[in-house]
């Protein structure tokens, strides 16, 4: 009897099995949950990159090659990032419906999760600049009056010092930009679309774009106002001021001849 009372387990041994059985488990998940995300978020991508292969095949192969290395009808899109397509196409500027000096806006065809599909094939032929976020393009800590500073240094020789647009050479020009997306502006920054130079973040930072946005969101939104009138495309009160003396005064002189003309003519009468 004292033999088998002997190799009796400590009453509490069948707890510390519990808590060991339990940290074992534990342990299993921490190590296989994280890779099984990883994996879940891997298939993810792929599909969507190959759902955005199929929509290339179809709507962009034939312009740009059917591996993105460009032809004579268009330019390589390797290397061109995320956020060229997400402008290109969520502005309509692509699909183009003709070869031009410059590809207008128009209405767009894709859905965004097409975009985003389309955006994510690209990015898989070669690193190029991301899909910003709406903390980087948002209204939130922008300096307006530097960012004015900075479009009119950088933007205004082109696209006129509200933005509101301006020819340029041999067909092309630059477009308005009253009503454009803050994030489609950030884009336009970060890619340089057409005929417009990029602005990478080694020439303009995060914040400047983010400056350069909320004063163009200043000038041209709903709530602000044109103090002097008709602005003529805000080109500026000297030039403004030019166009009512040459057209008014023109005017004012057509009136008069002709006024004295009829009398002219009343009193031969």
């Amino acid at each position: 009897m004292k033999k088998l009372s002997a190799r009796r387990r400590h009453p509490l041994a069948a707890l510390v099995v519990l808590l060991l059985a339990l940290a074992c488990t534990g342990g299993l998940y921490a190590v296989l949950a994280p890779t099984s995300k990883a994996q879940a978020d891997e298939t993810a991508q792929s599909l969507t990159i190959e759902e955005g292969k199929k929509l290339y095949a179809v709507g962009c192969a034939s312009c740009h090659g059917t591996g993105g290395q460009g032809t004579t009808d268009g330019p390589p899109l390797v290397g061109v990032g995320a956020a060229a397509v997400d402008f290109q196409v969520g502005t309509g500027r692509m699909p183009a419906q003709q070869p031009g000096a410059q590809v207008p806006e128009k209405r767009n065809i894709y859905t965004q999760a097409e975009i985003d599909q389309l955006a994510a094939y690209i990015a898989s032929l070669g690193a190029g600049p991301a899909v910003p976020t709406e903390e980087q393009y948002g209204p939130e800590g922008a300096d307006i009056a530097k960012g004015g500073d900075l479009f009119r240094t950088n933007c205004a020789q082109c696209h006129n010092f509200t933005g509101k647009g301006g020819a340029l050479t041999h067909g092309k020009y630059a477009p308005n930009l009253e009503g454009v997306s803050p994030k489609h502006i950030y884009e336009a920054m970060q890619t340089g679309p057409q005929n417009m130079p990029s602005f990478p973040d080694t020439t303009l930072t995060e914040q400047n774009k983010k400056d350069i946005i909320a004063y163009l969101n200043a000038v041209n939104g709903e709530e602000s106002e044109s103090l002097g009138g008709l602005e003529l495309g805000g080109i500026g009160p000297v030039a403004e001021g030019l166009f009512g003396w040459i057209f008014g005064l023109g005017g004012l002189i057509a009136v008069a001849v002709w006024v004295a003309a009829r009398t002219a003519k009343a009193k031969k009468s």
